[in-house]
């Protein structure tokens, strides 16, 4: 068993060097200004209003959807300069009615076959092409769960007019509180707003486009042709894709929204298996071309390439290897204890890392997160379980056929009130 400790210890080596450097981001964003941020600042006197097609596309969202378009009837942009589109993506409820009624122009679509948001999204753009050609500068990409901050729009319009192409959003959570699993994965994607996307903009590396909230313009449309990326993780296929041409995503930490987060593990579950089966896919597609620019120099590649690659294939050789030990010592009359004691102390080591990112985000966006302070607190804690679950949801997502299935969505702002008051 002394092979499996040495095994586990090298493991637990490897994934230091790999995620170290994201460590580093932490000092940087509390202790250094972003300069980039300073300057679009300094220039609001000289903003241009662009034109801009909001897209979102909604599969069976009569119950939230009212909520996001209402948010955009409350923005500071003038309400002119904004177009938005529903693509009613096989629905079987009123969601398309829901829209029209809020004012969208509404696209409906019917296909057993093509099924995935990136389908949904590249038919939707060709519709706009056709019915709107050459009127918008800029595409939006909403989730139908999601509920922006009033001046969402004029941030993220700003740091277009400083040049910046594709843009991505500080991405809270509207029901943080709702259970361990919500909060988990809000408080995920709140460390990857503050800790990663904000880190990377402020040093002038590449951001990355995290499924909603995010800008692009005519221009990066005309490129992709559409909307190309079909794979279950699209928002990580355009990101990679954009990042091995040598260009660079930008984060506006102004630029606030809120999604709604699985509250049942299986909801949860099914979600991130959807992400480590698209992972894989990325990996396959994409692997060698961030190889090469990681050889050429680029930082950008080696980020998104430790963020997609080393947790999960250190996760599985980890477990196949105390697997095996474990029914190895069995065999030959040895004491599994051994290898239990091992795997025990690989999961404290990785409880521990994940309990200081977690501390540290809750810490400083302590104001961001909408529920109570006890509720906070108890996520810190819960925050390590949530993340090691990963490990058999990567595990599972090696065998499993994956394919695409909605999340429902039920927490309206009415539900919300109502659970953060307790009535």
């Amino acid at each position: 068993m002394e092979l499996l400790k040495l095994i586990n210890f090298i493991i637990t080596i490897i994934f230091m060097v790999c995620y170290s450097y994201q460590f580093v981001y932490i000092p940087i964003v509390i202790f250094f200004k972003d300069r980039k941020e300073k300057k679009v600042k300094a220039a609001r006197g000289e903003i241009t209003l662009h034109d801009y097609a909001v897209l979102i596309c909604a599969r069976n969202e009569q119950a939230v959807i009212g909520d996001l378009l209402d948010s955009f009837a409350e923005q500071t942009y003038p309400k002119e300069r904004l177009h938005i589109f529903v693509m009613a993506d096989n629905c079987t409820d009123g969601t398309a009615e829901k829209a029209r009624l809020h004012g969208a122009t509404v696209y409906e679509r019917k296909n057993d076959e093509l099924i995935g948001k990136g389908y949904a999204l590249n038919e939707l753009l060709s519709h706009i092409n056709r019915d709107y050609p050459e009127k918008f500068d800029g595409f939006f990409i909403f989730d139908a769960d999601n509920i922006l901050k009033e001046d969402f729009i004029e941030r993220m319009n700003e740091s277009f007019c400083d040049g910046n192409k594709v843009i991505t959003s500080y991405r809270n959570s509207k029901n943080y509180g709702s259970s361990w699993v919500s909060a988990g994965i809000g408080l995920w994607f709140l460390r990857e707003s503050r800790y990663l996307n904000n880190a990377r903009y402020i040093l002038g590396a590449s951001c990355a486009v995290s499924g909603t909230g995010f800008l692009f313009s005519r221009e990066v449309l005309e490129e992709n042709g559409g909307w190309p990326f079909h794979q279950l993780t699209e928002d990580i296929e355009f990101s990679i894709e954009y990042i091995t041409r040598g260009k660079k995503i930008a984060f506006c930490t102004d630029a606030v929204l809120y999604d709604e987060q699985p509250v049942k593990f299986s909801q949860s579950w099914r979600q991130r298996l959807r992400w480590s089966k698209g992972y894989l896919q990325v990996l396959g597609k994409y692997s060698g071309r961030l190889i090469k620019g990681i050889f050429k120099g680029d930082f950008s590649c080696f980020d998104v390439l430790m963020n997609i690659a080393p947790a999960y294939s250190l996760s599985i050789v980890s477990i196949v290897c105390n697997a095996v030990f474990t029914v190895f010592g069995l065999i030959n009359g040895g004491d599994p204890m051994d290898a239990l004691v091992s795997m025990i102390s690989l999961l404290l080591s990785g409880y521990g890392v994940a309990f200081v990112v977690g501390l540290v985000t809750v810490i400083t966006e302590w104001k961001m997160i909408r529920t109570s302070t006890v509720k906070k607190i108890l996520s810190v804690i819960t925050f390590p379980i949530f993340m090691l679950s990963f490990i058999p949801v990567a595990v599972t997502a090696l065998f499993a056929k994956v394919t695409w299935k909605p999340i429902e969505h039920t927490m309206t702002l009415e539900k919300l009130r109502e659970e953060e008051t307790g009535k």
